[in-house]
């Protein structure tokens, strides 16, 4: 009788792509794979160790997946980041959990398996090397999203050293796929009726410089237009002092590449910028933001931003309120500082109050909320392709997202339709109304705008 394993992803969409890696490895191995833990023989929880929430968030689903050991789990294994970066810990603090495996075993996920089934005494394994060659992307994944995108991952790890990030020492340093393994990933996703390409990687824009000796994401982008069968392809993410005159030429210029950027500007103080390790300036900021804005028309930059820095007054963060308000994001997250072990930034002083970097935040989000609503309401009664994704839980609408949302992080346009809509496909959507982050509209026959 098969295994049943099922796995649980957590974080963000790269880890969400190493987790469709491992349901893939192990179909292949002949395992059976389930949504359900109430029926999974085995549960892997693939987790995220970047900031304290996402620990936390980590830990807690780690001690619920826990509780199946006294039901219907044999094994339950901890994957991903937290697995590389607190491996003994794990092992140490929670008994239930039979195997841990870094971000650099995922292509070994079967064989901890096998190897935890063959030993009669149920050893603990801990499965972790330093790095781990791209080359396990170019196994075949097992798709678990729906609605007609996918995520493809170009590279793997973080040259950049900013001083409050911990990506690096868990990931390793920057690596790209070969081109030719993307394109064949971007063939195989179109023939699987993938209609949304996202690439993702820590930073897309560098794509390639580690490989080829020059950037090399223009070309990469080129060759996946000429993919029949794609018809978006969407950039996550883009550090602001590598997006170049040529990279913003092809996004202007390529119908296949929807206007949208995300671009983690963390800050906009000269000084708090220095102090996080990060090589954008202020002005330099500023000045790359009115280029796309002059040179892609409708352009949507989303963005986020870290309050409460070790060091940030009073003064720099009104600078970073104003910017907002001046420069008006149309998607923007905001953080606080998370002060994390083996980071420079950990040891910095002053470290500024919980309460002050709680307030910080909701007066950015405020502010943003009234940003997105007169956007929102500028979007009435305009008609926008739209990728349908499904249907609302009351039946009513189906569900869905224009070349302004990405998934999982923006908000999606519901809408109702005369006829029945597939799962996938696209429509023309006139917007009627606008619900806080989420719009509302209906299906019509007028081109897309």
């Amino acid at each position: 009788m098969k295994k049943k394993v099922g796995i649980i992803s957590l974080g963000c969409p790269k880890n969400l792509v190493d987790s469709e890696i491992m349901l893939g490895l192990l179909k292949k191995s002949d395992f059976e794979i389930t949504s359900d833990s109430d029926k999974a023989n085995i549960i892997i929880i693939n987790t995220c160790g970047f900031i304290e929430s996402a620990k936390e968030e980590s830990i807690n689903t780690i001690l619920e997946m826990a509780s199946y050991k006294n039901k219907n789990c044999e094994m339950l294994i901890v994957a991903g980041c937290l697995a590389q970066r607190y491996k003994d810990e794990i092992i140490k603090e929670i008994p239930e959990v039979d195997a841990v495996v870094g971000v650099s075993g995922y292509d070994e996920i079967a064989k901890v398996i096998d190897r935890f089934y063959s030993k009669n005494n149920k050893e603990k394994a801990v499965f972790h090397k330093d790095t781990l060659s791209v080359e396990y992307l170019n196994n075949e994944r097992m798709l678990s999203t729906n609605g007609g995108y996918a995520y493809l991952k170009i590279s793997e790890g973080c040259d950049n050293c900013c001083t409050y990030c911990a990506i690096p020492s868990i990931r390793g340093p920057h690596r790209s796929r070969k081109i030719e393994d993307i394109v064949l990933e971007a063939r195989s996703l179109a023939e699987k009726g993938v209609k949304e390409v996202i690439l993702v990687a820590q930073d897309v824009t560098v794509y390639g410089k580690d490989l080829y000796g020059q950037k090399k994401i223009v070309e990469l982008l080129r060759q996946i237009s000429s993919i029949q069968g794609i018809e978006w392809i969407r950039l996550l993410y883009s550090y602001p002092e590598e997006i170049s005159e040529e990279l913003i030429k092809e996004i202007a210029h390529n119908e296949k590449i929807v206007k949208y950027l995300d671009i983690p500007i963390q800050h906009i103080s000269d000084k708090i910028l220095k102090l996080m390790g990060r090589r954008s300036t202020g002005d330099g900021v500023r000045n790359i933001l009115d280029k796309l804005r002059a040179e892609i028309p409708g352009i949507v930059i989303r963005t986020s931003l870290i309050v409460g820095f070790p060091g940030e007054d009073d003064k720099d963060f009104k600078a970073l309120y104003d910017f907002v308000r001046k420069y008006e994001f149309d998607r923007l997250g905001v953080f606080t500082y998370s002060r994390e072990e083996g980071t420079p930034a950990y040891d910095l002083k002053p470290q500024i109050k919980k309460s002050v970097k709680e307030s910080r935040r909701s007066d950015i989000m405020q502010l943003q909320k009234e940003i997105v609503q007169r956007k929102n309401e500028n979007r009435l009664d305009k008609v926008y392709k739209t990728l349908v994704e499904g249907v609302s839980e009351d039946g009513i609408f189906y569900y869905g997202r224009t070349y302004a949302e990405a998934p999982d992080i923006d908000g999606s346009v519901y809408f109702t339709s005369a006829e029945p809509l597939r799962f996938g496909e696209f429509v023309d959507v006139k917007i009627l109304n606008v619900d806080d982050y989420d719009l509302i509209g209906e299906v019509i026959n007028e081109s897309s705008k």
